[in-house]
């Protein structure tokens, strides 16, 4: 398992542990999380809409660099929901990127 999935799994289990610890049972904090990426995706949205400066109230509030700090939220979010749900998460998320990618890059994938 690479780093990257080592540290999602960490916090996966991180979250589960302090769910479990408020009583809450895995379906709950599964549907709790898949929320949180919605909320993460809303972050990213207003940063954008502040670079843009298309809220009057607010003017020109974010930058880039905030544009991409959510999306990357919203990414580690994501991966740390499927890791709260699927134990095979990175072999999940590798099988599901090459479906994916093979619509749109089938010469790639071939």
């Amino acid at each position: 398992m690479s780093e990257t999935w080592e540290t999602i799994t960490a916090l996966a289990g991180r979250f589960d542990a302090a769910d479990a610890q408020q009583g809450m049972k895995p379906e709950e904090s599964h549907i709790l999380q898949v929320l949180k990426i919605g909320e993460e995706f809303g972050e990213a949205a207003q940063a954008v809409i502040g670079v843009k400066g298309t809220n009057p109230r607010k003017g020109t509030s974010h930058g880039w660099d905030d544009v991409h700090a959510e999306v990357a939220d919203t990414a580690i979010t994501a991966l740390v929901a499927l890791a709260r749900m699927r134990p095979d998460a990175p072999a999940y998320f590798a099988d599901q990127l090459k479906i994916k990618a093979a619509k749109f890059l089938p010469e790639a994938t071939a």
